[in-house]
């Protein structure tokens, strides 16, 4: 199962806790292509820019999925790998399950500001917005939308097990 969605939506804690729940492995495609590369997500696209690091991103994502067989895992996607017309592809071959978290660009925008995390991508609100909206209708082709404003991290959680059948 695919998590993806804008950053800040919850992608990492809700699939690290739906994983938990279900038992299964997760993994987070951003921290496997960090640990390949050797440097962090900022490094990658400040040293190498955003085209060799969606390069590398779909060659980990190809390499992820290879890899699964019938094994079960939850995956959480950076915000702009379902956006890539090849991922997404690659994902509706694989006939996986695609979960998109969402909510309001100004809710994930304040996710992002209380977030220790350098996003490359988030500069100010008004670009942050911008690049929500051209992205969404990307996202709106996963098989699940859920909106996650004002909900917790174990309740959307819950809340895909119980989609799913998978509870």
């Amino acid at each position: 199962m695919f998590l993806v969605g804008f950053m800040g939506a919850g992608k990492s804690s809700v699939g690290l806790a739906l994983a938990n729940r279900l038992g299964w492995p997760f993994e987070d495609l951003d921290q496997r292509i960090q640990a390949q590369e050797k440097r962090t997500i900022e490094q990658i696209f400040r040293e190498s820019g955003e085209p060799e690091f969606r390069r590398l991103e779909h060659a980990a994502l190809r390499d992820l999925l290879s890899g699964l067989g019938a094994s079960r895992r939850v995956v959480a996607l950076g915000g702009g790998a379902f956006v890539q017309p090849e991922n997404a592809a690659l994902l509706e071959s694989a006939g996986l399950a695609t979960v998109f978290l969402d909510a309001p660009p100004e809710e994930l925008f304040r996710r992002c500001q209380q977030e220790p995390v350098d996003r490359p991508l988030r500069k100010d609100q008004e670009q942050f917005h911008r690049l929500y909206e051209s992205r969404r209708p990307h996202y709106l082709k996963a098989g699940i939308h859920l909106e996650t404003a004002g909900e917790t991290v174990e309740s959307v959680a819950a809340c895909i097990a119980q989609g799913l059948g998978l509870q």
